[in-house]
């Protein structure tokens, strides 16, 4: 009970500091994003990448879809929350409903049972509710090994985390730990089959990242083309599930981009390359 009212203050004292970053200027952080960017490239192409790609060569592909699927169903939670706080009703009823069939038809949403009869996926977090609230506008926020975030999705991403993610509550801290490193290795290597848009697209990749990024963030919080901007989000779930697999097999890094910017750079790419960088906050 203590370790959550100290959660609870930290939380309410990080929205009375960052509440401020509601601003024009959109990367007013910029140095610093800049060498946590640098760091992140770094940590991902010495150790973040090489290890999801053991995972992958050594792990049976129904093991890693159906951990993969495991913690889709956490996230589904989390959306149906965040369904609720935005009094999204209809939605709440169809994210809510996937839960219960993944979690029980699904063992535990091992299985994505849902998806497989032609289910609606779905992403809602905590940022997205402060923006509804009307948080609409917030500065850009590089987070170390997670990546690209603003401050009103970091302190989302602590709310969901903390208190709407299931595995925050588990007891056994060795356990809880073991499950988070799974759980960062899982998606991480959802972004292996990426193309290689974010070296080829600019000269600078990081303002690159940056720009699509929000541009992505805004579409999602505004519920633009919801059902496209969520359909490649999990690309490892589909495959082998009965689903046929999207024509444009694009990772959720490259939902950040319009259908324009997309075929621009893919316009540019050997089907040989591949990215290297770090992953997005969910």
């Amino acid at each position: 009970m203590i370790k959550k009212l100290h959660s609870y203050l930290f939380i309410i004292l990080f929205g009375l500091l960052t509440g401020c970053a509601t601003v024009d200027d959109k990367d007013p952080m910029e140095g610093y994003n800049r060498a946590i960017f640098a760091f992140n490239e770094t940590a991902d192409e010495y150790v973040a990448e090489p290890v999801a790609k053991a995972y992958v060569a050594v792990a049976p592909e129904p093991v890693v879809k159906g951990i993969n699927n495991f913690f889709n169903n956490i996230r589904d939670f989390i959306t149906f929350i965040n369904d609720i706080l935005q009094l999204k009703g209809e939605h709440a009823i169809n994210d809510g409903g996937r839960v219960v069939v993944n979690t029980t038809i699904g063992l535990l949403g091992f299985i994505d049972v849902h998806s497989m009869n032609g289910g609606e996926r779905r992403k809602e977090d905590f940022g997205q509710t402060l923006a509804f609230y009307g948080w609409e506008n917030s500065a850009y926020f590089v987070l170390p090994l997670l990546g690209p975030s603003t401050v009103r999705d970091t302190g989302g991403l602590l709310v969901d985390s903390l208190f709407f993610d299931p595995i925050s509550y588990i007891e056994n801290v060795r356990v809880r730990n073991a499950i988070r490193v799974v759980q960062f290795i899982d998606a991480r290597a959802e972004l292996l089959n990426a193309t290689a848009i974010l070296d080829e697209a600019a000269l600078d990749p990081y303002a690159f990242q940056r720009d699509s990024y929000l541009q992505y963030r805004e579409r999602l919080i505004n519920d633009e083309e919801e059902q496209d901007l969520y359909e490649d989000y999990n690309m490892l779930s589909k495959q082998g599930n009965g689903e046929s697999e999207d024509s444009t097999n694009l990772s959720e890094y490259e939902l950040y981009l319009s259908d324009e910017e997309i075929n621009m750079k893919e316009d540019n790419l050997s089907g040989s390359e591949k990215v290297s960088y770090t992953s997005p906050t969910k």
